[in-house]
């Protein structure tokens, strides 16, 4: 059943919606209740596809159903019709404008409709992707403040990598923040990369919920099993690698593989004379969970993120 949760006019004679597909049980007592969200930042699409799979492998076999799944795909459907990652016309991140206010301007209206439509659900899940210039393995990011509680819930999404984050560097405008401190349990998936979709990221992520679902009580049918996420729990856990001199960044290592210490992630090149400006090299012994996506940088663009770990935890 789609429903508005809140709409507002544009000028024009033009109304901005944003709207979620509830799926009910077909029966009386509807269960627990969870809530898939995406579509906060238009330029990130890989929930699009989420939205889509979950809905539709629901629908195949709806009598498994036992609880109530609530899909928001668009939660700012100007930056998605745009493929603008913050709120076209008003310069403004979505996501930092939680939990927002009933009486204040438009775009804080919309966040306080957001949050009391989502308050109460049992699991919310906040699907994001990186930006243009990177991409992620599947992970959940949390803040410490909540790990104890949402920890549990992360490790049966059948994601690669948990990252817990200090409370300091975790703001607390987003939405994720603003549920959890309310009591309603939200975790942040991030994956893949802005303006694409990756199937099989999007698929492994499906396959969590469902096993997610399934431990909750919301669904009663077959799943695939799940991995094992790595948890990263210090900021010394992962090394970051940025570039020392601006070019073309051509990648060596894939994506998702172990490295050793010294093994070689990519090379900037210079395209007018033709020379390698610099070789980067792993740092550490891990996982190299994020790496660049965009080819052109500058000295200090952000190149990959490697997860510290022996081969064998690995």
């Amino acid at each position: 059943m789609v429903k508005t949760v809140a709409s507002v006019g544009l000028p024009v004679d033009e109304v901005l919606k944003i709207r979620k597909n509830s799926i009910f049980p077909d029966r009386e007592d509807c269960g627990k209740r969870i809530s898939i969200v995406t579509g906060i930042h238009g330029d990130e699409l890989e929930g699009q596809y989420v939205c889509y799979e979950l809905i539709h492998r629901i629908n195949q076999a709806k009598e498994y159903l036992t609880g109530t799944v609530d899909v928001y795909p668009a939660m700012n459907p100007l930056g998605i019709d745009s493929i603008t990652r913050g709120i076209p016309a008003f310069d403004l991140d979505m996501n930092r404008i939680f939990p927002g206010t009933k009486d204040g301007a438009m775009t804080e209206y919309l966040a306080s409709e957001i949050m009391n439509d989502l308050k109460g659900s049992d699991v919310c899940i906040d699907i994001h992707a990186s930006n243009i210039y990177l991409t992620e393995i599947p992970q959940v990011r949390i803040n410490e403040l909540h790990r104890e509680w949402l920890v549990p819930l992360a490790e049966k999404l059948n994601i690669d990598f948990i990252w817990i984050h200090s409370n300091a560097t975790v703001l607390k405008s987003t939405l994720a923040f603003s549920l959890n401190s309310i009591g309603t349990p939200t975790l942040v998936v991030e994956m893949g990369v802005g303006m694409r979709i990756t199937k099989s990221y999007c698929d492994q992520l499906v396959d969590g919920i469902f096993n997610l679902m399934k431990d909750m009580g919301i669904w009663r049918g077959p799943v695939k099993p799940v991995r094992k996420p790595m948890i990263s729990a210090g900021s010394d856990d992962v090394a970051f690698l940025n570039a020392t001199s601006a070019g073309i960044f051509v990648q060596e290592a894939v994506h998702g593989q172990y490295v050793r210490k010294g093994d070689l992630i990519g090379k900037i090149c210079d395209p007018l004379e033709g020379i390698v400006r610099d070789k980067v090299l792993s740092p550490v012994d891990g996982i190299l969970f994020t790496i660049r996506e965009y080819p052109v940088v500058d000295e200090g663009s952000l190149i990959a993120r490697i997860l510290r770990r022996t081969e064998e935890k690995a």
